[in-house]
């Protein structure tokens, strides 16, 4: 095939590529983690909180995709997300290699439970993360509408390892200068990062810093209160059960969309499979 062929077929395959996004902005964390940003479509509107279809063209020419939850806030003008590298995962084995100018695949249709709008007015509000269950709260996080319906926003964020921790960190350590909210922000987001492997200054599952109430001493507040407290969760299916079951001891009952309790989950997080 002439060098003229080649480019002809690369420029055809690219231009059938469904959904096409490009790749502004890539970051890794660690060996097993990393972000990226790509350009947001003119006619993806969405919630902070929800997630979307992302992906690549497979091996057998198929389009490989997944749910991410969307990291960015609403305003953003560009979407970034968080994922886990997984050596021989269908998606993630392709997506950790790509570099800024690269393609991906992007539904535009948000979807989700993790919205504001599926939980009662409250007093404080809970995010409850493992891993990159984290991802949809880095979007809430720098949303104003959080703290316009919250006085206080906790971010509970758990890895096994304090190298994990870096993205959430970076991200609260950032939003103090945050032209948007970082006045709004001044001392009202509580942050909780634990691990459970790796020693570390704070230490423990989120259920266990939960249930025997060393969170709350730590952070000077009180046992949550389904009369005050709401909280979104977002982890691995184990994680969602053993929280919901905590959150539910403590009189919290499960909201959706359609109607709007004390906390909800997002069922669509993916997991170490990708």
């Amino acid at each position: 095939m002439t060098e003229v062929a080649a480019m002809t077929q690369t420029a055809a395959l690219t231009a059938r590529l469904p959904d096409a996004q490009t790749v502004t902005a890539v970051r890794h964390w660690t060996d097993r983690l990393f972000s990226f940003r790509v350009t947001r479509p003119k006619s993806l509107r969405f919630r902070s909180g929800e997630f979307v279809m992302i992906g690549l063209m497979g091996d057998t020419g198929k389009p490989v995709l997944r749910a991410y939850s969307i990291a960015s806030p609403a305003w953003d003008e560009e979407l970034e997300f968080y994922s886990i590298k997984v050596p021989d995962g269908p998606l993630t084995s392709k997506l950790q290699h790509i570099r800024p100018g690269d393609e991906i695949i992007l539904r535009p249709k948000a979807v989700g439970t993790l919205v504001l709008d599926a939980l009662l007015p409250g007093k404080r509000l809970w995010f409850l993360a493992t891993g990159t269950g984290i991802a949809p709260f880095a979007s809430l996080m720098r949303d104003p509408e959080t703290y316009e319906r919250y006085d206080q926003v906790i971010m509970m964020h758990t890895c096994r390892e304090t190298a994990e921790l870096a993205y959430g960190r970076t991200l609260v350590e950032g939003l103090k200068d945050d032209p948007l909210i970082g006045d709004m922000v001044g001392g009202r987001l509580l942050y909780y990062p634990t691990t459970t492997r790796e020693p570390s200054a704070q230490m423990g599952r989120i259920t266990e810093n939960l249930t025997s109430g060393k969170v709350f001493a730590d952070l000077g507040l009180p046992p949550m209160d389904p009369a005050q407290d709401r909280a979104m969760v977002c982890g691995s299916l184990a994680f969602n059960l053993d929280v919901k079951a905590v959150l539910e001891g403590f009189g919290l009952r499960e909201g959706a969309n359609s109607e709007p309790l004390d906390y909800v989950v997002e069922k669509a997080f993916v997991g170490d499979g990708i």
